[in-house]
């Protein structure tokens, strides 16, 4: 059908050569799998049903208009009623809407079976990354845009994935049959990868169950598809497929780094070691709502930096005065120590600020805490081992 589409379009004068197509690609993509040609080959079928109704109306119309013009003494017919025209017209309405309604619930069933899966995957959108857990591996990480933040502002540094590059990209087998199911921790969000050929939102407190089978190895992009907040076009969708032995291998070194992970959690940490760490989970993490300069944002995120005024709602700035972080002046302080690693570990009820005991480990928890602790201007020295974010959890 996709060479029939072309050759069409072609001797048609439609569509200029091939390397003018690759620039000019308006039309449905086939994706990679086989739920997505089904609905590509359900596109074009609809499209060329509704380009022949087209041409038979508007053919039959500028017909009518030239050839029974007032000019040439024509006059209109005068009749009542024509049971047999209207039986016509009714049947063959019925009839394309079947036509194009038979294939349709074939392959919405076919979509909504992800039965003898051979893999599960479990989606959950936060603001603003994708969580993957791959049930019965354990496996499981984040996944977070990986465009530099310079390149917002300089359109030099962008490349051909600018906002469509991830740190750790889901990865998928080939040739396997894959489900996802999709919610979310937050808001609504949207899990969408086009050349899979469906989207699905993902709802706190409800699992929406999809499936893929990907075909073709590669790199296939997407985009939470859903406004979420304040960063919602900074939340791609990277999916990878790869072959059986490739898998294995992925597969396997996620769990050895897991294994690392668990390892620097038991480790006592220098200093040094502690704000190297944290200046990267910071920037990752929580430079998208405290800034990568920690000066926060009024009335929404407060500064890290101590000294600094803070105006915010009053459910905001009461948290922060009863944990002993905000002054009587309205000024930012450097509040106790186990208050800070409290709220990064549980967030602030009724604010922006997320929990993030289950998006970072013990590792990581204590290095960004330590790097607030000692930028910014703030010069406090002090030092937060794993040990201690593990007794606070």
């Amino acid at each position: 059908m996709v060479r029939r589409t072309a050759a069409l379009a072609a001797a048609t004068g439609l569509i200029a050569p091939a390397g003018a197509l690759a620039d000019y690609a308006l039309n449905l993509r086939p994706g990679v799998t086989p739920i997505s040609r089904e609905v590509y080959d359900l596109h074009m079928l609809i499209l060329w049903i509704c380009v022949a109704i087209g041409a038979v109306v508007f053919g039959a119309m500028v017909y009518s208009i030239i050839r029974h013009r007032k000019s040439r003494g024509v006059e209109a017919a005068r009749f009542h009623e024509n049971t047999s025209v209207e039986i016509l017209w009714t049947l063959i309405p019925v009839l394309i809407l079947v036509s194009m309604a038979i294939p349709a619930t074939r392959t919405l069933i076919a979509m909504e079976d992800t039965r003898d899966a051979d893999l599960t995957i479990k989606v959950t959108g936060y603001q603003w990354k994708w969580h993957y857990d791959y049930l019965g591996e354990d496996v499981s990480f984040f996944s977070t845009l990986a465009t530099p933040t310079e390149a917002f502002r300089d359109a030099s540094l962008r490349t051909a994935d600018y906002l469509l590059e991830v740190d750790n990209p889901v990865v998928v087998p080939v040739g396997r049959k894959v489900r996802f199911l999709t919610t979310a921790n937050d808001v609504i969000h949207s899990w969408w990868v086009p050349d899979l050929g469906w989207k699905r939102d993902a709802i706190p407190g409800f699992i929406n169950e999809s499936w893929a089978q990907v075909d073709v190895p590669g790199v296939y992009r997407g985009q939470c598809a859903e406004l979420c907040g304040k960063d919602h076009g900074f939340m791609p969708v990277v999916l990878v497929a790869k072959s059986e032995p490739e898998y294995e291998a992925w597969l396997a070194q996620q769990k050895s780094a897991k294994a690392t992970r668990a390892a620097a959690a038991e480790k006592t940490w220098t200093l040094e070691e502690l704000m190297q760490r944290g200046e990267a989970v910071y920037a990752k993490t929580c430079a998208v709502c405290h800034q990568a300069n920690g000066q926060g944002v009024p009335g929404a995120f407060p500064p890290l930096a101590a000294g600094h005024p803070f105006a915010a709602g009053e459910n905001l700035l009461a948290h922060l005065r009863e944990r002993g972080f905000l002054d009587a002046d309205g000024n930012i302080v450097l509040g106790p120590l186990e208050q800070h690693i409290d709220i990064v570990l549980n967030g602030i009820e009724g604010s922006a600020m997320q929990a993030f005991r289950d998006q970072l480990d013990d590792a990581d928890l204590a290095a960004v805490i330590t790097y607030e602790r000692n930028s910014f201007g703030n010069d406090s020295g002090e030092l937060v081992q794993p040990a201690a974010v593990k007794a606070a959890r």
